[in-house]
């Protein structure tokens, strides 16, 4: 069988082109080239399917090893795997199930690097290390940290985004060889590999880079690929169950309630039951603050908050707190810089689930105006008042589809908008914009670059963040008087 599947190969390298007419003739009818031509297609195919996926090692010299499982017995584990009919022949169905894309750890011999292991802790460490052309970064780390959390709901485990080299799980967009020993095979074929816990390469994942990764069904989800690659990361094996997340062939799932009774079951019996998250009150945006939400890990954190490269998407003073958005992650920072709380916006205000692109706070009426695209909400306490408004309604011309950021001065009345090199003033008391307005903000914030990210208004003075740093502003002498890291006012 093995001389002759090396025969098949040199065959398929130097096949002629395919012609219609009966090239062999076989009882029962009889075969053309083209047919010839596709068999031993098929048959390379399956050779490697089962040398990668089911250990199967085929004897290449001319002496048949009695002790070397034969191709019909590896076929019918892999029938009895995928529960089709072990008959021991490339039939329609295997051949279906072959070429169907999957991941590339084997059925039923893991990438072993320390079989059956699991981490011997509960807080797990990843970071990106290499990402893929075909998502915004922005987009990949979300469906990263979102297929982790599948996990984190079901377990004790918590996840936190790092970005050094040495984390426990490294996840990488990769081609062909890649310096583990387990090449890719290019499009269509195996799709992402996981390792199991351990130290080096245990945990990591590496996602094939020739597929089209997409966050949708128009091409392969990545949200669905990276779960079932994080469950080998945490020890899982394959599942011959096609509705277990573990089931190694790719399929189109529903992205809510992934895990089957036996994902969970499994993962359970590895770490144990999943924690209760514990209940927060609601946030009160009246100083003092009566309540906090603290002490817990979030899988969706991203707890490096001193990363050099941290900026933020919109910044406010609330009270004597001050308000850091970043993605759909908060960081809060009341009194002084020790005092940090974090976790995802939607902990502090439930009703909130889009990043905050500008926010600001009117402490005349307890309130705060967080801005995302081209509209807004008015938040008092942790709830949303009245209906998502377009900022046209504040007076915007038609073509300003987005707020940079927003800063609003108590000791004037007025709210500043900025978009790009342009700001806008707005008398809250009025609530009018003000005729003179659009004016150029290098014209009366000279020395400020644009365009700003973030800005707030604290002891006189103005705190426009732009990039991963903060310029501390003199509003009288007009000038900056200190230029300091982003995450400083983290404590960083």
């Amino acid at each position: 069988m093995g001389i002759w599947l090396g025969l098949a190969c040199v065959f398929a390298l130097f096949a002629l082109p395919c012609f219609a007419a009966p090239l062999l003739q076989l009882k029962g009818g009889s075969v053309t080239a083209c047919e010839d031509e596709k068999t031993n297609n098929d048959l390379i195919l399956a050779d490697k399917y089962l040398q990668r996926f089911y250990a199967f090692q085929p004897d290449l010299t001319s002496r048949s090893k009695r002790s070397l499982p034969s191709f019909s017995s590896k076929l019918k584990d892999m029938q009895n795997f995928f529960r089709l009919n072990q008959t021991g022949t490339l039939d329609p169905d295997t051949l279906a199930v072959m070429k169907t894309p999957r991941c590339g750890v084997p059925d039923v011999e893991e990438y072993v690097h320390n079989r059956g292991n699991r981490w011997q802790k509960n807080v797990i460490t990843y970071s990106v290390g290499k990402y893929t052309n075909d998502l915004p970064q922005a987009t990949v780390d979300s469906l990263i940290a979102s297929a982790l959390d599948v996990w984190a709901k079901a377990s004790p485990l918590r996840f936190f985004r790092s970005y050094s080299q040495h984390a426990d799980i490294m996840v990488k967009f990769v081609t062909k060889n890649h310096g583990d020993s387990f090449p890719f095979d290019g499009p269509r074929g195996t799709l992402a590999h996981a390792f199991d816990p351990g130290e080096g390469i245990g945990g990591d994942v590496h996602f094939d880079d020739e597929e089209n990764w997409t966050a949708d069904s128009n091409g392969f989800n990545l949200y669905l690929v990276a779960a079932h690659e994080f469950g080998h990361a945490l020890g899982l094996r394959h599942s011959q169950n096609p509705e277990s997340l573990m089931y190694p062939s790719y399929k189109i799932r529903k992205t809510v309630n992934l895990l089957s009774s036996e994902d969970i079951r499994k993962i359970k019996a590895l770490y144990g039951p999943s924690i209760q998250r514990p209940f927060h009150p609601r946030l009160s945006w009246n100083y003092p603050f009566n309540s906090w939400y603290s002490g817990f890990y979030f899988p969706m954190g991203l707890k490096d908050k001193c990363n050099p490269d941290l900026s933020f998407d919109s910044v406010t003073t609330l009270g004597e707190a001050i308000f850091f958005f970043k993605g759909r992650y908060l960081w809060i920072r009341h009194n002084n810089k020790n005092d940090i709380k974090e976790g995802p916006i939607s902990n502090f205000m439930p009703n909130i689930t889009s990043k905050i692109d500008a926010a600001y706070w009117v402490p005349q009426r307890s309130a705060a105006y967080l801005f995302s695209g081209s509209s807004y909400w008015t938040v008092k306490g942790s709830q949303v008042k009245g209906r998502r408004k377009n900022i046209s309604s504040l007076g915007f011309p038609t073509w300003v589809k987005q707020i940079d950021s927003a800063v609003h001065i108590h000791k004037t009345v007025h709210t500043l908008f900025f978009t790009q090199h342009l700001y806008w003033r707005f008398n809250e008391n009025q609530k009018t914009m003000e005729d003179s307005y659009p004016r150029k903000i290098s014209e009366d914030f000279p020395g400020i670059p644009t365009p700003i990210s973030a800005a707030f208004y604290k002891n006189g003075f103005l705190h426009f963040f732009i990039g991963v740093e903060v310029y501390k502003y003199n509003i009288k002498l007009r000038k900056i008087i200190d230029i300091n890291k982003a995450n400083s006012w983290l404590g960083c």
